[in-house]
């Protein structure tokens, strides 16, 4: 894990995007963006790629606003899927 200044607007999502597009490799998994409590952003990277990381999160303006869910994602809210609900209307 590599330090790194926190950008104002943080979305560790977009970050990961970012970093991935600009050659910087970082996992999916959300642990591989973390805050501390000192407001310090530690990223799950390698060594090598701390320089091009660093120019990647000081231009990082992350969307703050979570997405609007889609359908999939509020049928698994309630525990079902799409074969879930076709099969509870009859289709």
């Amino acid at each position: 894990m590599i330090k790194f200044n926190r950008p104002t607007n943080l979305n560790g999502g977009e970050l990961r995007e970012q970093l991935n597009a600009a050659g910087v490799k970082i996992s999916d998994d959300p642990s591989s963006v973390k805050e501390d409590a000192e407001g310090n952003l530690w990223l799950d990277i390698a060594n090598k790629d701390e320089s091009k990381a660093k120019s990647v999160v000081a231009a990082h303006d992350g969307t703050i606003i979570a997405p609007e869910p889609t359908v999939a994602d509020k049928l698994a809210n309630a525990g079902l899927n799409f074969e879930d609900l076709k099969a509870a209307l009859g289709l």
